[in-house]
């Protein structure tokens, strides 16, 4: 890949409860300092949902203090490198970052909400989400930002 690591990125995805929480989290967790990875949500109504928090928590990452906010919240301007895991968000974002110089990139990621198992099934759709996210950040970022 001939392109410059990024050196800030922006997940977003509908309400920022759950899949760009995981993702940014993931991110700040495999390069630290090298990236600044931060979350946001197309719509309001965003809310700390124990399940993300459980279960990036068995991934070594602290979200307990996760704030949902909005693109308009999130002043995209610094970031560039937008990551939408959302078909709302990818249309939002690149509306957004037309102007603004930003790239952005669609991760289709499937909600685990819609799972309506036991307790344990909607938590297995949440590490689901995070696995798939821990491996697509591996994969799209690898070594060009820091130790896999």
């Amino acid at each position: 890949m001939s392109e410059a690591p990024p050196k800030s990125v922006l997940f977003a995805c509908n309400l920022n409860s759950i899949r760009s929480p995981i993702a940014a989290g993931l991110m700040r967790k495999r390069y630290g300092g090298a990236v600044m990875a931060q979350s946001c949500g197309v719509y309001e109504g965003g809310y700390l949902d124990p399940f993300m928090v459980q279960a990036l928590q068995e991934a070594g990452v602290d979200a307990s203090d996760h704030e949902p906010r909005t693109f308009e919240e999130a002043m995209i301007d610094e970031f560039d490198l937008i990551i939408a895991l959302t078909p709302e968000s990818y249309r939002a974002a690149v509306a957004l970052a037309r102007d603004r110089g930003a790239r952005v990139e669609f991760w289709p990621i499937t909600d685990p909400t819609v799972e309506a198992g036991s307790r344990d099934a909607r938590l297995n759709a949440y590490r689901s989400v995070r696995d798939q996210l821990d491996d697509k950040i591996r994969s799209r970022f690898g070594p060009l930002l820091g130790p896999t």
